[in-house]
């Protein structure tokens, strides 16, 4: 595939970071799809592994054991002939960033918090948005964002989302990267 990455032994996986409801794993499958690579959502592949749902190992096990199965995961992740979904805080730690940094190019797809929060909405299964009317999940959306920007300003393409549709913000993150 190439992509172009300027650092020598740097994988070519396209990964993709963002907040809940960015749009990582639809716009993900459209490219993997559009380019004959493997989708690897790393929610899903956690899940695999733990035997449980993201929401349940939040509520059972926590937050900081969530975060040692994504870890593991980022470290299973191929080198190359993938597209990834990563979970909206797997760039947070520096330790991630770093493991990521071997894999591939980070593409931050943006959102403002109202359009996060629509796309959210009824969504049941997301453990840091629960139990939150339409304003506070809002304000939650707002504050995880502002305190993950810095993380996320890691990546190498940052795309707006906001009022695109998915196949635009597809084409948008091939172009960035001059792929397919």
């Amino acid at each position: 595939m190439g992509i172009g990455r300027a650092e020598s032994g740097a994988g070519d996986c396209i990964l993709l970071t963002g907040m809940m409801g960015c749009g990582k794993s639809s716009v993900g499958r459209v490219i993997a799809q559009r380019n004959g690579l493997r989708f690897i959502d790393t929610d899903t592949e956690i899940e695999a592994r733990a035997g449980r749902r993201v929401s349940e190992i939040f509520a059972v096990e926590g937050e900081p054991r969530f975060r040692e199965l994504e870890r593991e995961a980022l470290r299973a992740l191929p080198q190359s002939g993938a597209v990834v979904a990563l979970g909206g805080g797997a760039v947070v730690a520096a330790e991630n960033r770093a493991i990521l940094a071997t894999k591939g190019t980070l593409v931050w797809l943006d959102a403002s918090p109202e359009t996060l929060a629509s796309r959210t909405a009824g969504d049941t299964a997301r453990p840091l948005l629960a139990g939150l009317d339409p304003t506070a999940r809002i304000e939650r959306l707002r504050s995880l964002a502002e305190s993950r920007r810095d993380a996320y300003a890691h990546a190498a393409v940052r795309i707006d989302t906001d009022a695109h549709t998915t196949l635009e913000v597809a084409d948008a993150v091939t172009a960035a990267l001059g792929i397919g």
